[in-house]
């Protein structure tokens, strides 16, 4: 005897009704008379025949799903979004500031407490959030800002504008992001009103941070915290980036240049327990500032361009 669901007939019938016109299996179930289990083997076996095939449209956004899945298991990050590669550098920072700003309106949840670092990709970001949904969001800047130079790149400029974006609350640091020596780093860092802004990283849901590279282009160049040699010496002991204005070798290891370290703000350390911490980057000048910024755990969630994605899959060390 024929069975229910080797039935041709009743599989195309059910696959219209729940496929086409959008009924509940429960329904058909009781238009048919027949089990909700039954249904439910009649659209498997739809599939499993070929007389239903489910495809995911090639959409710009998840152009490049299998390389993103890639990525997210072979350095073990919670997600990977990739963008196309650019002629220009100004072309991708609005693309990666565009996609971050996208994904961050999606991630932000009420009451969470979210932090910024500084930079001109992160200006791209603020700039490309305009469907905020969430309540009650406190923004923080994760380093000082209160230099002489390009004000709009500043970690204050950015969380402050964020804050006014959701009509959430901005909590400053009223501080330089680098001082001159560490002796004035510590006595800043133990004045109350400074101390509360940086103690807020241990209870940030969300950082977004840039991850740099010290040359004549970089933000940290641009808002004029570092000169010509004391960059020269940075690439000098093989820096591979920086994050928050603090620097790294290729493998996340900050040691090398604690000397260099007088900035005002969270400990780049920091973001390693902070839940989601997105890490913008592109360009293939920025591998090893991104490689460097994932063998830290400074970063969970990346978001490149493809040329860096690719060449993150074809050399995993």
């Amino acid at each position: 005897m024929k069975k229910v669901v080797d039935d041709v007939r009743l599989m195309v019938k059910v696959c219209d009704l729940y496929y086409n016109q959008n009924i509940s299996q429960q329904q058909i179930a009781k238009m048919l008379g027949l089990s909700r289990p039954t249904v439910s083997r009649l659209l498997s076996s739809s599939r499993e025949q070929g007389i239903v095939k489910i495809t995911i449209s090639n959409l710009d956004e998840i152009r490049y799903w299998e390389l993103e899945r890639e990525l997210e298991k072979m350095y073990s990050l919670k997600e990977v979004l990739i963008v196309d590669s650019c002629g220009s550098d100004e072309e991708l920072k609005v693309l990666l500031g565009k996609t971050a700003g996208r994904y961050l309106e999606n991630m932000i949840k009420d009451g969470n407490v979210v932090g910024i670092s500084m930079g001109s990709t992160l200006r791209q970001v603020v700039e490309s959030v305009t469907t905020p949904f969430a309540r009650d969001v406190t923004f923080v800047p994760l380093v000082g800002g209160m230099g002489q130079l390009r004000m709009e790149l500043h970690a204050n400029s950015l969380a402050e504008e964020l804050a006014s974006i959701y009509g959430g609350k901005f909590i400053p640091l009223h501080a330089p992001a680098r001082v001159s020596s560490a002796k004035i780093r510590d006595e800043l860092c133990r004045e109350e009103t400074l101390a509360y802004a940086i103690r807020q990283a241990d209870r940030m849901n969300i950082a977004i941070v840039g991850i740099g590279y010290p040359n004549e282009s970089s933000s940290i160049a641009a808002t004029g915290y570092f000169k010509d040699n004391e960059m020269e010496s940075l690439i000098e002991r093989n820096v591979a980036g920086d994050i928050c204005m603090q620097f790294y070798d290729v493998h996340g290891d900050t040691s090398p240049f604690y000397e260099d370290n007088n900035v005002i703000g969270a400990d780049i350390h920091k973001l390693c327990k902070i839940p989601n911490t997105i890490g913008i980057a592109g360009g293939i000048s920025k591998l090893p500032a991104i490689r460097g910024a994932i063998s830290g755990h400074y970063i969970n969630i990346l978001i490149t361009d493809v040329r860096c994605a690719s060449a993150l899959a074809a050399n995993p060390s």
